[in-house]
């Protein structure tokens, strides 16, 4: 009997320690939450399996199909990995809002994420574009990535890495 009511108690310290988790990692979205939003889009988009016209370009070579993406989840995560939201960023983002814009911006060095803008339409997400630049003594690489929700998503990437030629490329997937 001693062994259930301890067991029973174990139990549930640890179900309490996983709520309080929980509930603390809520809290601690103080700016647009990013990887909430695109966990969703892409859990939307994997039950929707819209067609796409998908564009890939490489130092101006072009290739164009029609496909249907089989994870979304992986197709957005240049997306959800610019969640401004992380305990090293805390306090290192800069908000501008307007009606219709939210604009995120940091000015560290340490932080990739450069700019966020956030743009609604009748109270509803519109789009969202991001600016994500890596630099090093070695190595710049800047990324543009914009989405717009059943209408295209893009990634831009330029990289200049010392003694080789510069690269870039971009990816565009129009909803059909």
């Amino acid at each position: 009997m001693k062994n259930t009511i301890l067991l029973f108690f174990i139990v549930l310290f640890f179900i309490s320690c996983n709520n309080s988790a929980d509930k603390k990692q809520k809290t601690d979205i103080t700016f647009f939450d990013v990887k909430g939003y695109f966990e969703k889009e892409a859990a939307r988009l994997n039950k929707e399996n819209p067609l796409i016209n998908k564009t890939v370009s490489i130092n101006g070579a072009i290739e164009s199909k029609r496909t249907k993406i089989p994870d979304w989840k992986k197709e957005l995560g240049l997306f959800s990995d610019a969640d401004m939201n992380r305990a090293s960023w805390k306090g290192l983002f800069e908000l501008k809002k307007s009606k219709d814009q939210e604009l995120y911006s940091s000015h560290n060095e340490k932080v990739p994420v450069k700019e966020l803008i956030v743009t609604y339409k009748n109270n509803e997400v519109f789009g969202i574009k991001v600016l994500i630049k890596n630099t090093n003594s070695l190595y710049t690489s800047i990324d543009t990535l914009t989405y717009y929700a059943d209408s295209l998503y893009q990634v831009k990437k330029m990289q200049n890495i010392k003694l080789l030629s510069k690269k870039s490329y971009t990816i565009t997937g129009s909803f059909q």
